[in-house]
């Protein structure tokens, strides 16, 4: 007979525009047509979960719950799900392809204008206050349900604490120079800010075989970790001009492909005068409301049109989740990708507040909160 599925969680909260978290219960309604319950074991602490804090909730409906890098077992599958079942790992994608939007429908997922989602079926416990999910997913708890295209099946011999960052910030910088802007072999690559998604970047550019990596930072401990993860040089951006520095090393030709991870407008016009003739410029950061940069276009040497240059987003990495994650897993397997090296901490989910300090700070490539027995 089968075991009743249990509906309440711990969950961190952020109540309100600039509070802190606060860890407390909360139930959840059982899962609906195409949805999974799934029990988080790991979820790692992003960039993007401290960005809800810093913008006021990103324009989401407080009270949130934080919270996108999660991994766990599907405890219950609502009706018409084939794709998982009670017990599988999975990991939990913060985008799926609807199918039905106009990029999906010309055959091109990737750039899906839409996403699938749940409903919101997380409750705070004390007064019944629904849960807005984080990027529809919600993982600083428990227990979540989500879609049951977000629930993405992994390897059940792989650690889920490492698998999990494979879900947002790996992915993220990863699928830049894969996706969004493939790198080819022999290419010359710059990479500015080596947080976790620079990282990422880094190691898919060596993946893709580029000829020279130039990481950039302003902390040398980040540009060591560049190294780690196959960048050629470092330049240390805190002691001089960085553009120099770049075409310097390049016999002032430039580079074909420069990635920015800060979040920050100023690398953005750093990368776009780094390139090489013909060279694209990507953005991976979420940037802050109102941010502008200053792209000249018109200059002989580094402007826009006369070095046809191209200036493009990356999304996510513009990841398929079920098709990348479950490469991205091998590449893991097969030590072309160092989830280990990446995880500096790992905490409990009343330590969320002092990891987000860890990672301004500069002090950690990622915390994973610990949240279940895998």
């Amino acid at each position: 007979m089968r075991a009743t599925v249990s509906r309440e969680a711990r969950a961190a909260i952020l109540t309100a525009p600039g509070e802190p978290l606060v860890v407390e219960p909360a139930t959840l309604d059982p899962p609906g047509p195409d949805e999974v319950q799934v029990r988080v074991v790991a979820s790692g602490v992003c960039q993007s979960d401290l960005h809800v804090k810093r913008t006021q909730g990103w324009g989401m409906p407080f009270p949130i719950l934080l919270g996108h890098e999660g991994a766990g077992y599907v405890e219950e599958v609502g009706a018409n799900v084939t794709s998982v079942k009670e017990g599988d790992p999975v990991l939990i994608a913060w985008r799926a392809p609807c199918g039905k939007c106009e990029s999906c429908l010309r055959g091109d997922p990737r750039h899906c204008m839409a996403h699938l989602r749940a409903k919101k079926r997380a409750h705070r416990a004390a007064d019944g206050a629904t849960l807005t999910p984080m990027l529809r997913t919600g993982t600083f708890t428990d227990r979540t349900i989500v879609h049951a295209a977000q629930a993405v099946k992994m390897p059940a011999d792989l650690d889920l604490e490492k698998l999990c960052l494979l879900a947002c910030g790996v992915s993220t910088g990863f699928g830049a120079p894969i996706n969004t802007s493939p790198v080819w072999p022999g290419a010359t690559v710059t990479v500015i800010g080596c947080g976790g998604v620079g990282l990422s970047i880094v190691a898919g550019a060596k993946l893709a075989n580029a000829g020279r990596i130039i990481a950039v930072d302003i902390a040398p401990q980040k540009l060591e970790w560049a190294t780690h993860f196959g960048a050629t040089d470092g330049v240390d951006a805190s002691r001089g001009d960085p553009v120099t520095a770049v075409r310097d090393l390049t016999g002032g030709a430039g580079v074909h492909f420069a990635f920015e991870a800060t979040g920050r407008p100023e690398p953005v016009e750093q990368m776009m005068r780094m390139l090489h003739f013909a060279g694209r410029a990507t953005m991976v950061s979420v940037q802050g409301p109102g941010a502008t940069a200053n792209v000249d276009l018109g200059d002989p040497s580094i402007g826009l049109f006369e070095n046809k240059t191209t200036l493009t987003v990356s999304h996510g990495g513009d990841v398929l989740p079920q098709y990348d994650f479950p490469l991205m897993a091998e590449y893991y397997r097969d030590g072309k990708l160092d989830l280990d090296f990446m995880v500096t901490k790992v905490i409990g989910l009343d330590d969320i507040e002092p990891a987000f300090e860890d990672m301004q700070a500069g002090r950690v490539i990622r915390s994973v909160v610990r949240i279940g027995d895998g």
